[in-house]
């Protein structure tokens, strides 16, 4: 590769090149050595680690300039990188156009590559039961407390944080909204919740009959436990904390970490990982695009198509082992 580099330096085309981005542009000696890292690596895949100066570069065309950017992604570069390289073969191009050398650069009007939008981290289902299962273990675990009051808090954390987890999963809300809810939101006989989403909209969230059991077990132990705290009338929110306050988005994080760890999970997985898993799920059942764009509260379609190919990609994975043809 250094030899090749070397002998693309020599071009005379190139080594102009390299000193009008010395001189006129005032690049830096590490600028102008990617520019010809880029050039070097077009001629090889271009001509061939064989070829010599002085390199046609007149016979590229915009199929040539196509088929390099094509290599390029095959390599699994990174849509950056690619990018990089486009624009130091439009330049150089661009400059030749400049001086006479080719009568136009076949690299003007190509895309840049877009940068690959991450696909969120899912739970299977497998692992959102054992999620499930682990305030209930801990519980067992941990030595009762003494104090009735704060057995009984002990007994209510529980059922709260299983409750918490069902909910967000169930729904697909975000953890603002369901620290938001309070029990008047909460339709049983219905089935439903209204949540207050982004922008102050209101929609209905579907709570799947787990759910609402384990909702409507924390409801009662949370009466409970308001009524020990010497509070009268209904709690203020739905989820409360030891001292009886709403609990916060925060608070929610920190006691799902918890449970990850006893559920033998990534630590780095959030209570926005549930709304992502239930929103997976969802499409992997068949639910059409539309009924989870409503269910999630987003505004736009585009935002719910980030899990279609989450969805996409799982299939491939399963074809991929299963299929005695797929990597042949």
């Amino acid at each position: 590769m250094i030899t090749h580099m070397a002998q693309v330096a020599e071009d005379a085309h190139v080594r102009d090149f390299m000193h009008y981005l010395d001189a006129e542009r005032n690049a830096s000696s590490h600028t102008t050595y990617n520019y010809l890292i880029d050039l070097s690596q077009f001629a090889a895949l271009t001509w061939g680690d064989a070829a010599r100066r002085p390199y046609p570069w007149r016979d590229a065309d915009r199929f040539t300039a196509r088929r390099f950017m094509v290599e390029l992604q095959k390599t699994g570069l990174s849509p950056a990188s690619c990018g990089r390289k486009l624009s130091s073969l439009r330049a150089f191009y661009k400059y030749l156009v400049r001086e006479g050398a080719v009568p136009n650069n076949p690299f003007a009007g190509l895309l840049l590559p877009k940068k690959g939008k991450r696909l969120p981290t899912i739970l299977s289902k497998d692992e959102i039961e054992r999620l499930l299962k682990a305030p209930a273990q801990i519980a067992k675990e941990e030595p009762a407390p003494d104090q009735p009051r704060m057995k009984l808090f002990r007994k209510y954390a529980t059922a709260r944080d299983t409750a918490i987890i069902e909910v967000l999963y169930s729904t697909g809300m975000r953890v603002s909204e369901l620290t938001g809810m309070d029990e008047k939101n909460v339709d049983p006989f219905s089935g439903t919740v209204k949540v207050a989403g982004k922008g102050k909209k209101e929609r209905l969230c579907l709570l799947g009959n787990p759910a609402q059991r384990a909702l409507r077990h924390a409801v009662e132990l949370g009466d409970r436990y308001w009524a020990a705290l010497g509070k009268k009338g209904k709690p203020p929110a739905l989820f409360l904390s030891r001292l009886g306050a709403r609990l916060t988005p925060r608070s929610v994080e920190r006691l799902l970490k918890k449970y990850l760890d006893r559920a033998g999970l990534q630590r780095s997985y959030s209570p926005h990982t549930l709304r992502h898993s239930f929103a997976t799920h969802m499409l992997d059942a068949g639910a059409d695009l539309r009924s989870v764009q409503e269910l999630l509260g987003h505004a736009s379609l585009s935002t719910t198509q980030i899990y279609t190919h989450i969805s996409v990609e799982r299939l491939k994975e399963v074809y991929e082992q299963a299929h005695p043809r797929a990597s042949l």
